[in-house]
């Protein structure tokens, strides 16, 4: 695939391989696919966004939550009228919860659906890995309900502005992104070990972009002159531990997206100044694969096969990168 760079006119939220091309998901509600060179119309304005298997799975202030994929779409899942979703999370087996205000809602794979009343607005939302379990972020902290029943949830205590919610891949450790610039983390209670919090720091900005490795052993974080990727392997994960920086140092230029390369020996990372680089773990250089153009790149995503990296920024210029191995 050559390298190849358009102007898409809208900032760019998110970008997915559903197949050989990408699919970038675009503020003013559009969804580009790269290999018709053609926008198809999802949502009057785009609110949130995330990434369904080899889809995209987006809401809107149109109240609708739809799905992009390679060849179909948008497909509308579900709607609340005269509501603004802001916002969503993918569930396997095509179930999925979005939220408007102070409820979130849970769309079970055969249709059901699920009310979750809160008392303060959602500010994020993240299903299990297993999808047994769906974290719900709100301002006075994390509740996380069975999805299965309708057991009261478990509470985890932690005042703050939530930006963002993940859960390890081995679904041991569930982190919130603060809007203070740090993470949060519970490691989750289980039959060898009670439920412990931590927190991991060393951020200039907000985290607005994070990445696991392959094997679910490091995460990669945005947020800092540098990636800052953390160790997930042991008993405790980054508990007690340090995180190592990757990637090329820049004055006063942030990190702003990143992705482990599909084998997970290699991060993308994008930069507040428009650059892209190859990253290393341990001491090799990093390597440029974009060079600064003053627009921040919001998003980086891998093909599959990793000869390929495409890439979104704050201005609208969307492209896709040769990177051999």
């Amino acid at each position: 695939m050559a390298p190849a760079m358009r102007e898409l006119g809208s900032p760019c939220a998110a970008a997915v391989f559903p197949g050989q091309a990408p699919l970038f998901a675009l503020a003013d509600g559009t969804i580009h696919r790269w290999d018709r060179a053609e926008s198809v119309r999802a949502h009057p304005a785009l609110l949130s966004v995330a990434c369904s298997g080899n889809a995209l799975l987006t809401a809107g202030e149109d109240g609708r939550v739809c799905r992009t994929g390679d060849g179909e779409g948008p497909v509308e899942l579900a709607a609340l009228p005269r509501k603004w979703i802001d916002c969503v999370a993918a569930g396997p087996g095509g179930a999925l919860a979005f939220a408007a205000g102070r409820s979130a809602w849970l769309v079970h794979a055969d249709g059901g659906r699920r009310e979750l009343k809160q008392a303060r607005s959602v500010a994020g939302l993240r299903y299990l890995p297993d999808g047994s379990g769906l974290a719900l972020a709100r301002y006075d902290g994390i509740a996380l309900y069975a999805v299965a029943g309708d057991a009261p949830p478990q509470e985890l205590d932690w005042k703050g502005i939530y930006t963002g919610l993940d859960v390890s891949p081995d679904g041991r450790f569930l982190l919130a992104f603060m809007q203070d610039g740090l993470l949060h983390g519970w490691r989750l209670p289980s039959a060898r070990a009670p439920a412990r919090h931590f927190r991991m720091t060393g951020y200039a900005s907000r985290i607005r972009a994070w990445s696991w490795s392959a094997d679910g052993r490091r995460l990669a974080t945005a947020g800092a002159p540098t990636a800052v990727v953390w160790p997930f392997d042991g008993e405790d994960g980054p508990i007690g531990r340090r995180a190592e920086e990757v990637g090329e140092p820049r004055e006063d230029v942030a990190v702003t997206a990143v992705a482990f390369r599909p084998d997970g020996e290699a991060l993308a990372i994008g930069y507040a100044d428009g650059a892209v680089l190859l990253g290393a773990m341990g001491e090799a250089p990093a390597r440029r694969l974009r060079a600064p153009d003053g627009a921040a790149v919001n998003a980086v995503a891998w093909h599959n096969s990793g000869a390929a990296l495409a890439y979104g920024t704050g201005t609208g210029a969307c492209g896709v990168l040769d990177v051999p191995g």
